[in-house]
Formats: structure tokens, C-alpha cells, sequence
């Protein structure tokens, strides 16, 4: 039977004790019924438009690629692979013609 990664560490070494699951590396304990019940995270595009995984979006400014001399165009596609709310990239796409990347949700308009 296989667990969840800890959600404090991100270890895989997760067992369980009656209902909750424990971490042994930093001895976080949380339910996991609980967990799923508040990962739900609520991150919006420059229209305001709620995204989920499965997306997809348009860029709606050129953006310039960190330690490269490429550029995303506007109108350039993407689809979101998984989106996140700790970072200040909240998505997770396959952009074309680009590749794998994290871009921010305010830079992009659902398409």
C-alpha cells in the first residue's frame, strides 16, 4: 500500500497509525482526509477566471525566459499540468515550442 509524499518534507518514508499518516524524518502527523479536503487552491488568470489542471491557456505578454535569450510570444499556448499556491509561479505548463515550465497565473488568460 502505497502513501502520500508528507506534505511538510516531502519524504516518502509516510506510514500510518490508526487514521493518521506520520512522517519519520519530521514527525508531522496529519489526516489525509483532511488534506484533501484543503488542497484545493483557488488560483486565477489576468481575466480573473478560475484554473484547474487540464487548462488551456493563452500568454497574454511576451516573457522573457530566466538564463536564456528566448522569449514566450503573446498568444503563445500552454497546458497546465498541475497548479500550486506556495510559489510565485502557480503554474506548471507544457508551453509550445518552448517546453516544460513554471509560469505565474497573472501573465495568461484562459483559452
Amino acid at each position: 500500500m502505497s502513501h502520500p509524499a508528507c506534505p511538510n518534507c516531502q519524504s516518502p518514508f509516510v506510514y500510518k497509525d490508526q487514521q493518521l499518516l506520520i512522517c519519520p524524518e519530521c514527525s508531522h502527523e496529519w489526516d489525509p482526509i483532511e488534506l484533501k479536503a484543503s488542497s484545493i487552491v483557488n488560483v486565477k488568470d489576468a481575466n480573473g477566471a478560475l484554473l484547474t489542471e487540464g487548462d488551456k491557456v493563452t500568454v497574454i505578454k511576451d516573457l522573457k525566459i530566466k538564463a536564456s535569450s528566448q522569449v514566450i510570444k503573446i498568444g503563445t499556448k500552454a497546458l497546465i499540468r498541475r497548479v500550486l499556491d506556495k510559489s510565485n509561479h502557480e503554474l506548471d505548463c507544457k508551453v509550445d515550442g518552448v517546453g516544460e515550465m513554471m509560469v505565474t497565473a497573472k501573465f495568461v488568460k484562459k483559452a
